[in-house]
């Protein structure tokens, strides 16, 4: 077994940005000549999450509609209380999606379907770089 990392550096513009990221993950992926493995995408920071979805404007805006109605961005959150900022929700809704998702590499390809890509959600209430880490085991 051998392990490969690599990185993915990303832009964001803040809370309800959704980054596709699957051409860059299957680069690495492509670059290293893997043929058959596991992809493992982890965003370390406790506001941003990696997901999975069928990457089309009309469910950006139902995600972001979704996760205002169960974490309000303007409620009133004890984590405020503790740092005077305003990100209680980009914790919660980071934390309720996840840092990582593991993918499965056959053949040379990303094991996903049709219609699903492997997208970073931006949790944070304001612009922030991300950078990645992507390890591949083989």
């Amino acid at each position: 077994m051998a392990v490969i990392t690599g990185y993915i550096s990303i832009a964001t513009q803040g809370q309800g940005d959704i980054i596709d990221i699957t051409l860059d993950a299957q680069k690495i992926v492509t670059r290293n000549k893997i043929q058959d493995g596991l992809l493992c995408l982890f965003v370390p920071g406790s506001t941003a999450a990696i997901t999975t979805i069928e990457f089309e404007p009309g469910l950006q805006k139902d995600i972001n509609l979704f996760l205002e109605k169960i974490i309000p961005r303007n409620a009133h959150y004890h984590h405020h209380d503790t740092w005077h900022d305003d990100n209680g929700s980009s914790h919660l809704r980071a934390s309720m999606i996840g840092p990582s998702i593991t993918v499965p590499i056959v053949d040379g390809t990303l094991t996903l379907g049709t219609w699903q890509q492997i997208v970073v959600i931006e949790c944070d209430t304001r612009k922030r770089n991300r950078k990645i880490v992507a390890q591949i085991v083989y």
